[in-house]
């Protein structure tokens, strides 16, 4: 089993709540915690998602970075691929993003990001929070405080930065029409731009920000308006982001909704022809399909590594080995390695619209090509983590005769079909994943699952 870091207030991507649950001196400590953990003088760059319960969170959390002797540069609404990559391209010391990225709307959060663009690991999150619950914030003197100052070009630098990795001149020699799906939040300045930019007719819907017309997690439901859209005005694809805009959910030309799963593989197998330098590996979490990998990943000569899910835990194992064809979850998110090593929903836009050019081909036609394993979903709420790591630990030994991973939660690989049960990192759920070839078997699976899950939930409340 593998030993993990538990946290008390850090989870899978970040610090998360609701806005109006928590005193407003929370985010202020916990950016002064964050501020002392590194060290005086530091140079950060601080950005925002559009949410509603930023307005009174965000210059909190800048007065509190401030307040340690940290100088502060404020990018104001920006993508958290956006923000990251300024962090490393530009030398700041460390960034802070204050997101909740795809949390239902009433939620708001703070993540940290490191110099190499990469959040914090767990190891970094645990000493700030002893720094908060201790409340050994450095305070600096008065005449060592530092003015903020405005970062008005990190939408510009980023963009310039991913159209370095595309031939413009093929995209307009194309004529492709797309939908852009902007969750009315930071992606509104980054993806359609850059689109128009390398040539393609965008069109854009959840534009505005602000309170946003959808829930902020790209999924089928949610996404109903955007694949009527994209098959009304017949356009070769639609892109959906989430809050923070690190997310890229495709819809094809037919209007329908393309798995995260099959869109990295697309893309996947793209780098890996187009960059033959790049070690043959790939790097998902856990909840990623175990039966889609071995398909078409480790039976076509390429490494699959599995990591917790949370997409540090992928960048920071790419790093660890030295690279990779790609990173990538299941919802969505999707690293493009040559540009960088973080999910990108606007990179990864970019990337699907050039393998679309390249080869020449309808979305629908390359997604009809994978064969698609019988993917079942569901949460369960539970009152804790606590409960939820009793619920996993009791599975394992009920499923103790099959082959198991459980880095996160509980992943049992059976004949032609697999499972996963973990813990959210980010709210009080249970989630659970059944896949195999035959619609029968997960629905079977997935019925004894909620069975034992029953049983386990009312001996706990015993």
């Amino acid at each position: 089993m593998t030993k993990t870091i538990e946290r008390k207030l850090f989870g899978t991507d970040g610090v998360r709540w609701i806005v109006d649950k928590e005193d407003i001196s929370f985010p202020l400590r916990l950016s002064m915690a964050i501020g002392s953990y590194f060290p005086p003088g530091s140079r950060a760059l601080v950005g925002k998602d559009a949410r509603i319960g930023n307005n009174l969170i965000y210059h909190l959390v800048i007065a509190g970075l401030v307040s340690t002797g940290t100088k502060v540069y404020d990018a104001g609404f920006t993508p958290t691929p956006a923000l990251q990559y300024c962090v490393k391209e530009c030398g700041f010391d460390y960034g802070v993003v204050v997101t909740a990225s795809h949390n239902p709307p009433e939620w708001v959060g703070i993540k940290v990001v490191l110099s190499d663009g990469i959040e914090a690991p767990p190891e970094i999150d645990m000493e700030i929070e002893s720094i908060l619950f201790e409340s050994k914030f450095r305070k600096a003197s008065w005449h060592d405080l530092r003015s903020v100052e405005r970062f008005d070009v990190a939408i510009d630098y980023y963009i310039t930065g991913i159209k370095k990795h595309f031939d413009a001149e093929k995209f307009r020699k194309k004529e492709m029409k797309v939908v852009v799906d902007c969750a009315n939040s930071v992606s509104v300045f980054t993806t359609p731009r850059l689109l128009k930019e390398l040539g393609l007719k965008v069109l854009t819907i959840n534009a505005d920000v602000g309170l946003p017309y959808r829930f902020y997690e790209p999924t089928p439901e949610t996404l109903s308006d955007l694949m009527k859209i994209v098959k009304a005005v017949n356009a070769d694809f639609g892109v959906a982001h989430d809050g923070d805009g690190d997310r890229a959910i495709f819809i094809d030309n037919e209007g329908r909704f393309v798995d995260g799963t099959i869109s990295a593989i697309i893309m996947s197998n793209y780098v890996a022809k187009k960059h033959a330098n790049l070690p043959k590996r790939i790097v998902t979490a856990i909840s990623t399909s175990h039966i889609l990998t071995d398909k078409y990943f480790i039976k076509n000569g390429i490494d699959v590594v599995w990591t917790r899910v949370g997409f540090l835990n992928i960048a920071r194992k790419i790093v660890e080995l030295g690279g990779a064809i790609s990173g990538f979850e299941d919802n969505g998110g999707f690293a493009y390695v040559p540009f960088q090593l973080v999910r990108d929903g606007t990179a990864a836009a970019a990337l699907m619209a050039n393998i679309l050019i390249e080869n020449g081909e309808k979305l629908s036609n390359i997604v009809d090509a994978i064969q698609k394993p019988f993917i079942l979903r569901t949460k369960i709420p539970i009152s804790n983590r606590e409960e939820g790591l009793a619920i996993v630990e009791s599975l394992k030994d009920y499923y103790k005769s099959y082959k198991i991973i459980d880095i996160d939660g509980i992943k049992v690989i059976m004949n032609n079909a697999s499972f996963l049960v973990r813990p959210s990192g980010t709210e009080p759920l249970l989630r659970i994943a059944v896949e195999s070839w035959d619609e029968e078997t997960s629905k079977d699976i997935l019925s004894e699952l909620l069975s034992k899950i029953e049983e386990v939930k009312k001996r706990l409340e015993k």
